[in-house]
């Protein structure tokens, strides 16, 4: 059963779940706040509860509200990218061809046609981070199926608003935020392992913690980083 508790200016939703210790989360990139409680509780308790931990949400909620945001990209010479966590300078090679991505050791070359628009150039640079990512990902996938001892029917790539990922438990298949090209790939590799974990427990329970800890000790330090790089400028609106 879901309500929501107001505490002034902030809404928290509530839900009762089979856990037995109560999980306060605040969620980037806006600071939604969620409140995850033991089946049976009441809701004065759970105010209660969220009230004594107001000055820490608060002080999350300011830390996601300054986060770094990137700057709408517009494909031109000499504009950012990042990529597994480096910075890339973009040259534009501007050619009556087929479209390309081409990477060096300093620079990320877009080979464009004269008239391509700037949602043409982010759909052919969408194109190549599906590729490197593709590269990588299934890689990662077959070294924690054997660790974690699941089966992983297939993967999924998108530009997800709220998400680094999602998992299918049903389907036994995984979802990844295309973002995720443009971080170290340490933090990918959490990804997998989080979406992956799902197969074995559903929801973020204590268990679900304990396996974490258990195979991925360093799990919260790749969120922590994770969470406190730029936020993709189109993708994550508060």
């Amino acid at each position: 059963m879901a309500a929501t508790i107001q505490l002034g200016d902030i809404a928290i939703a509530v839900t009762r779940k089979d856990v037995k210790h109560v999980h306060l989360s605040v969620h980037p990139p806006s600071g939604r706040v969620t409140l995850v409680a033991p089946i049976g509780t009441r809701l004065d308790v759970a105010r209660a509860y969220a009230a004594s931990k107001l000055g820490w949400i608060r002080d999350q909620q300011a830390r996601l509200r300054a986060q770094a945001r990137e700057t709408p990209r517009h494909f031109v010479e000499r504009e950012s990218h990042h990529l597994w966590g480096r910075r890339y300078l973009l040259t534009v090679k501007e050619d009556d061809a087929k479209p390309s991505v081409r990477l060096d050791h300093r620079r990320i070359t877009l080979t464009a046609r004269p008239s391509s628009t700037r949602a043409k150039r982010d759909e052919v640079m969408q194109k190549w981070h599906r590729a490197l990512l593709h590269e990588v990902v299934p890689g990662l996938i077959q070294k924690w199926e054997t660790k974690l001892n699941v089966k992983v029917t297939g993967y999924f790539l998108q530009r997800m608003k709220t998400k680094w990922g999602g998992c299918n438990r049903r389907a036994c298949n995984i979802r990844l935020n295309t973002e995720l090209v443009k971080k170290p790939k340490d933090l990918l590799e959490y990804v997998v392992v989080h979406e992956m974990m799902h197969l074995i427990e559903p929801t973020h329970s204590e268990r679900f913690v304990a396996l974490l800890d258990e195979h991925y000790p360093s799990w919260r330090e790749a969120r922590a980083e994770l969470n406190e790089l730029p936020l993709g400028a189109e993708l994550w609106k508060g």
